[in-house]
């Protein structure tokens, strides 16, 4: 936050442009991480009352983070397009897709 007031990105430098988008990414890791293991929890509480077949297991913390790790790029990648006036349709089209393409490759990993 220091960063972004009082300093402009003409001042900053690369380095200084680097560091915000750096943490722009880790705030944005945090938090949809801890969002998507909190909703698992929220769900199996939920669910706790009825009787399934095969009961919902919610993610684990760490199986959370390794979706996080790439949904929480793609606001950072629009910021970044926009800064080349790139986000459109065809850029958002491509954001998506390298999303989903992450999700599917981390599916397949674990």
């Amino acid at each position: 936050m220091l960063l972004l007031t009082t300093t402009t990105p003409a001042t900053a430098g690369p380095f200084g442009l680097l560091m915000l988008f750096i943490s722009a990414y880790l705030f944005c890791l945090g938090l949809v991480s801890f969002f998507l293991f909190g909703a698992g929890q929220v769900i199996r509480l939920l669910l706790s009352g009825f009787t399934l077949r095969k009961p919902f297991q919610p993610w684990s913390l760490r199986r959370s983070y390794y979706y996080a790790t790439v949904i929480a790029l793609a606001p950072v990648m629009l910021v970044g397009l926009q800064s080349v006036g790139g986000v459109g349709v065809y850029g958002l089209i491509l954001v998506v897709l390298f999303e989903l393409i992450g999700c599917l490759y981390i599916t397949k990993r674990l």
